[in-house]
């Protein structure tokens, strides 16, 4: 993708490739697979996220797999889509569409996933150095602690200093940023949990919600 990103282009076309990026986003592809698989509402499980992390809880490593590869798919699917139609410039626009369709996804009433698995495609799909860099950060921190959310916000804070380091490009900087606090705004009560250390380690099975 030819670094800079521009934003150039006229406002129509910002907006459908917004949208787009929303709609495709917005799929929640952890309820549909645990729902086709015959666990019910993921909403109900565990931590109540549509994510990976929570589809783990289940037992079933196929589906959590699944659905973390499809919750990044979308997201690098948005950015590539986009590009491939309008051209690099509003691939960013994309982007900010598809991980703010996981957060707040209209189907759901706006009550989405935590936008990890997806801000990661999209990541690879902007600029995959600094998305793979992202990715071998929460990798190497899960592994480690055995916290997705703690990986997460680790991999997510560094997503602005990989993306000056790797790519040098301001307009990024600005994207991986904004993305991060809204990330992190979305973890505020993981963060809870893991100061007063009650927070739930990977692969530990969660119970139906009441």
């Amino acid at each position: 993708m030819p670094d800079p990103i521009s934003w150039s282009l006229s406002g129509p076309y910002l907006f459908a490739s917004l949208l787009a990026g929303y709609l495709l986003g917005a799929i929640p592809f952890g309820i549909v697979l645990t729902r086709l698989a015959g666990y019910g509402d993921l909403r109900k499980m565990g931590s109540g996220n549509i994510g990976a992390t929570n589809v783990l809880r289940t037992g079933r490593k196929d589906l959590a797999a699944a659905t973390l590869i499809l919750d990044a798919g979308k997201g690098a699917a948005a950015v590539l889509l986009a590009g491939w139609l309008y051209g690099p410039d509003i691939a960013l626009m994309a982007a900010y569409g598809a991980v703010l369709g996981h957060l707040f996804p209209v189907w759901l009433k706006f009550r989405g996933g935590k936008g990890v698995a997806t801000t990661l495609g999209v990541h690879i799909a902007i600029a995959w150095p600094m998305g793979l860099a992202c990715c071998a950060v929460w990798l190497a921190t899960a592994v480690t602690t055995r916290f997705s959310s703690l990986a997460a916000l680790i991999s997510m804070a560094s997503a602005p200093i990989w993306a000056w380091y790797l790519v040098h490009d301001v307009q990024l900087v600005q994207f991986a940023a904004i993305i991060a606090v809204v990330v992190w705004f979305k973890h505020h009560e993981n963060i809870r949990r893991l100061i007063k250390g009650e927070e739930s380690k990977i692969g530990q099975k969660g119970k139906p919600r009441v």
